[in-house]
């Protein structure tokens, strides 16, 4: 699918209404494997949003407690990195426990009281590094939003300051793209063990 980046041209008002999510893909076999064996996640921002390591701390939290939150996903943890990874298979962060990695790559830039954003996030098992499931979305919000309120108090208590302007954005932006991601199949164990995770 060819995505259309036509969002810069386009006013405020406008994009919000459009539709977020350009483009996903999901491995025609998830049902057969993925599904039952990438279950264990961790979450890499990389490279940093904006260049800061505060909004990369920022868009890996909120991925990290929207896919706990609303999938059957166990994301046992969150990092943000500067620069482009060299190893797009993550091995790296493949350790014990974890069977993938749930990677986003961001472009955010403030403008005047919102953003604009974009994300490409992409979900690698570890085993051999193969993609699993893969999304493409942009818009621009506004900073303010009153549902947003008390969440955005929380990641500002939590990470500064700085990070205040970029919540509304990055949630709105992240919440669209990761619910394109599948469900992972759950044991009773794996059940007891997100159970535990309490996010």
């Amino acid at each position: 699918m060819t995505t259309k980046r036509l969002w810069p041209v386009l006013g405020l008002g406008m994009l919000a209404a459009c539709s977020t999510v350009k483009s996903q893909r999901l491995r025609a076999d998830y049902e057969q494997v993925d599904k039952q064996q990438v279950k264990r996640l961790v979450v890499v921002t990389q490279p940093l949003p904006d260049s800061k390591p505060a909004v990369g701390e920022l868009w890996s939290l909120i991925a990290r407690q929207w896919v706990n939150q609303n999938r059957d996903f166990i994301v046992k943890s969150n990092l943000a990195l500067p620069d482009r990874p060299e190893d797009v298979s993550f091995k790296g962060l493949c350790v014990e426990g974890i069977e993938g990695v749930l990677w986003l790559e961001p472009s955010v830039a403030l403008k005047g009281d919102g953003a604009e954003a974009s994300v490409q996030a992409k979900l690698t098992r570890c085993r051999d590094g193969e993609e699993v499931w893969s999304a493409e979305a942009a818009g621009s919000w506004g900073s303010k939003d009153e549902d947003y309120a008390q969440r955005t108090a929380q990641y500002v208590q939590e990470l500064g300051s700085e990070v205040e302007p970029y919540v509304v954005p990055s949630s709105k932006l992240l919440g669209a793209t990761l619910n394109t991601l599948p469900n992972p199949q759950l044991t009773e164990a794996d059940t007891d063990e997100k159970i535990e995770l309490g996010e």
